[in-house]
């Protein structure tokens, strides 16, 4: 058994180097196939990471009665917590920092201040700003219990019916943008396989006649079918190899212009922090998709 595998093993090897101009060239196919399964698997952590931003910027705000006690305010968003599940970050905002916030955003603009100067007092309400990890539909589900007869004596008023539409035209953009990237990498990896498939082909071509003869000859399928699919799993391995060095240089060198594009994303630590996820998926797509196209191939040749 040793012995065949040896024998089989060396085939695999003589016909990868005497046919070298087709084995680069299925390898440089192949290549770029994991180059581009990876380019869209960081594609995909970078429209999460957007997605999020986005999201997280989308809240509803719960404005309290002016004498409502930050005590009130307080136990009302522990309620409020323990009523919703989806609720992802509450924000307690006071009276006085809302009232500073207002002067250090409105700092340079005569109009506000001198507005605010003439009130003579602080205008501004308690508030909860509330941020969901769900839909439009956990908002609504949040404002409901707002405004339902438990917080009706605390609550003044909350902000939902004045952000619906956005929030509701964010999460279908959001939507759009993961549904988009789905489709565009089955159309894309069915393009690359289909070419993978015709460069693999065509290097196996030029063994047909020594596949017919080793048939003739009464060579065993497995005998014959091995050779091609380890040549196979060597143009994915080797093809892994480069992908996966300059995969690793790339994210490195281009992470400090992603950081200037996208604040707080950075590439090269996305890349060490899905390292292992990264190797496992260009090595499968590299040898998997070799080995399997080659017997595919090959397959045609048996049938003497």
């Amino acid at each position: 058994m040793f012995t065949n595998f040896k024998r089989v093993f060396k085939f695999a090897v003589n016909d990868f180097t005497r046919n070298a101009g087709r084995s680069i060239a299925a390898i440089f196919v192949l290549a770029m196939t994991i180059f581009l399964v990876t380019a869209l698997f960081l594609f995909h952590g970078i429209s999460n990471y957007i997605i999020s931003e986005v999201e997280n910027k989308i809240d509803i705000t719960a404005y309290f009665k002016v004498d409502a006690l930050e005590a009130d305010v307080l136990s009302a968003k522990d309620q409020l917590l323990a009523q919703s599940s989806n609720i992802k970050n509450i924000e307690y905002v006071s009276k006085e920092r809302a009232l500073e916030d207002f002067k250090q955003k409105h700092q340079d603009d005569p109009i506000f201040t001198n507005a605010l100067n003439q009130v003579g007092n602080n205008p501004f309400l308690p508030s909860l700003n509330i941020t969901t990890d769900g839909s439009t539909a956990e908002y609504q589900k949040v404002a409901q219990i707002l405004e339902s007869a438990q917080f009706g004596a605390l609550v003044d008023k909350v902000d939902f019916s004045e952000k619906k539409a956005t929030i509701e035209k964010v999460f279908s953009i959001t939507s759009d943008i993961t549904r988009f990237g789905l489709v565009l990498a089955i159309i894309l990896i069915l393009i690359v396989m289909l070419v993978v498939f015709n460069t693999i082909k065509l290097a196996i071509d030029a063994s047909k006649e020594e596949i017919s003869t080793m048939r003739i000859v009464g060579a065993s399928s497995w005998f014959v079918r091995s050779p091609f699919i380890i040549q196979g799993a060597l143009f994915g391995l080797i093809a892994f190899l480069l992908c996966f060095f300059a995969t690793m240089v790339l994210s490195f060198f281009l992470a400090p212009g992603f950081e200037v594009v996208l604040s707080g994303f950075s590439l090269w630590q996305y890349f060490t922090a899905n390292f292992w996820l990264i190797a496992l998926i260009q090595f499968g797509f590299g040898v998997g998709l070799g080995a399997l196209t080659s017997f595919i191939v090959v397959q045609k040749y048996l049938k003497i």
